[in-house]
């Protein structure tokens, strides 16, 4: 044995790597960003965040996704899906995005892949005034299978304190729950639709519906804002589906009754559905079906709800004693199909 590579692992591919991504990481810069890729830790200034603000972070990864996504070569999708599947998680408790740091494992590091796939993370980032203020890659052959590749990220955003989501305070019986549509399963549910597409022949509408990146609701939550509308707490729709995701910004007093039927199923999901013959409980765990933000508002906003064309798929219910189990904090009433 001569070099590291001859156990698998090659530096000069590494190096590569970093090079192939300065560009697309340094075009994520804000004016807070203090340090250059290759430095051993991200800077980023904090001098005006002010008081009353507070810090608030999440890591995430995008599940088996990416061996989908990987066999169709659509790895730019899998930077967005991780980026946006964390700008929403900390949105959720108002947050705004400050900077992201990304890890990339693979058996054998191809730098054109890693570069797709940062490409993504960057043009994500730059969507949401986010900095990709570093990463780390790995190449761990034996660990992981041939061709096989994971990622995960980190994000850190900044609130201010007196407008922290959930408003828990305020939520009471009869607040509706206002749907914000998916553009796909996003990052969830994969490994069961994997197992589908084994059985069962995709056409190209399923697997562009598959393939769609994570949604982002940054935007969109802004220019409800914007139009009078106040959130007392959002919900991202993400693994559990709305039944498991739901309660999370619910007190221990309240519980949702969700209308199926309110809002148009896109037709994959039904289809997925049929393939895995899943019930109704069931199959609104495993997938958004159709809901990838649900927002929380009083029921005296109605008529700006409907004047903004918005879809209302239920309202909270008041519940003394409700189970702190989540499958019994949410109903699921009516038919979608």
């Amino acid at each position: 044995m001569k070099s590291y590579s001859d156990a698998g692992v090659d530096i000069d591919a590494g190096n590569l790597t970093v090079r192939l991504l300065a560009e697309a990481v340094s075009s994520t810069a804000t004016p807070a960003v203090l340090s250059e890729i290759g430095a051993f830790g991200g800077l980023f200034a904090a001098d005006d965040l002010g008081p009353g603000k507070v810090l608030v972070a999440s890591t995430d990864g995008v599940g088996t996704k990416v061996d989908l996504a990987a066999r169709y070569g659509c790895y730019r999708g899998l930077g967005i899906d991780l980026v946006n599947h964390c700008v929403n998680d900390i949105l959720v408790q108002g947050a705004r995005p400050l900077f992201f740091l990304d890890y990339i494992a693979t058996a054998s590091l191809v730098p054109e892949t890693v570069l797709e796939i940062v490409s993504g993370m960057s043009e994500a980032c730059k969507e949401v005034g986010c900095a990709l203020l570093g990463g780390e890659t790995a190449e761990m052959p034996g660990v992981y299978m041939p061709g096989a590749t994971d990622i995960a990220g980190t994000i850190v955003g900044v609130a201010d304190r007196d407008a922290l989501w959930p408003r828990t305070e305020e939520l009471s019986g009869g607040d509706l729950l206002v749907g914000l549509a998916s553009v796909g399963p996003h990052t969830n549910g994969y490994s069961l639709i994997r197992l589908l597409l084994e059985r069962h022949r995709a056409d190209e509408e399923m697997l562009e519906f598959l393939l769609a990146p994570h949604k982002c609701y940054l935007k969109d939550i802004d220019r409800l804002q914007q139009s009078g509308v106040q959130p007392k707490a959002l919900a991202h729709i993400t693994g559990g589906g709305v039944v498991e995701n739901l309660p999370r910004v619910l007190p221990d007093d309240l519980s949702a009754r969700v209308e199926l039927g309110s809002w148009n199923v896109p037709r994959p999901f039904s289809t997925l559905t049929k393939w895995a013959a899943l019930p109704d409980d069931e199959a609104f765990r495993v997938w958004n079906m159709g809901i990838g933000m649900i927002v929380v508002v009083d029921r005296s906003q109605q008529p700006l709800i409907e004047e903004l064309g918005l879809v209302t798929v239920g309202h909270l219910l008041q519940s003394e004693g409700v189970s702190a189990e989540a499958p019994d904090r949410v109903s699921l009433v009516g038919d979608w199909r």
